[in-house]
């Protein structure tokens, strides 16, 4: 059994006009959001054995703030640019190329994307994912490469607001 838990970046900051939108950062909320957020993970009891994050500012700060909370170091996080502005099949590529020992990986990513490729998974659908959202699947699969045509079980969905 594989575990895959999708998680939208942080609130971000629209402060500066003038950065571009792969560059904009972390506002307040989201850097309070993104450690309490990957606190519930580990209240579940939920080893991550890879985080894989889109390479735009937003998110892979997401990314560090949750391997942090996990003992683990930013420079740990698998960068996949594709991951920036991606539709479904960006998100199935960079988990066929997750590490083979990993049975459970974190991807960090965008809007409207995100949510698109949620509601692909199963039969459970949600409008939108908030910002640092996470929506989790399990398949009973062996290989990564096999998870597109996996079946995939609902796993839970969880946002800062929801507690």
């Amino acid at each position: 059994m594989k575990s895959v838990i999708i998680v939208r970046h942080a609130k971000s900051s629209w402060e500066h006009t003038d950065v571009s939108d792969f560059d904009r950062p972390l506002n307040d909320r989201g850097k309070e959001d993104a450690p309490k957020m990957a606190n519930r993970l580990l209240e579940r009891n939920i080893k991550i054995d890879a985080f894989i994050s889109s390479s735009a500012k937003r998110a892979r700060k997401t990314a560090a703030l949750f391997i942090k909370e996990f003992g683990g170091h930013k420079d740990e996080i698998i960068l996949v640019p594709e991951l920036y502005l991606a539709g479904p099949d960006a998100f199935y590529n960079a988990i066929a190329q997750a590490p083979a020992k990993a049975n459970t990986i974190a991807l960090f990513a965008h809007n409207p994307g995100i949510t698109e490729f949620a509601n692909e998974l199963t039969g459970v659908r949600i409008h939108d994912m908030p910002t640092c959202a996470i929506f989790a699947v399990k398949a009973d699969i062996d290989d990564w490469a096999a998870f597109k045509d996996a079946e995939k079980q609902y796993w839970f969905f969880d946002y800062p607001k929801a507690k």
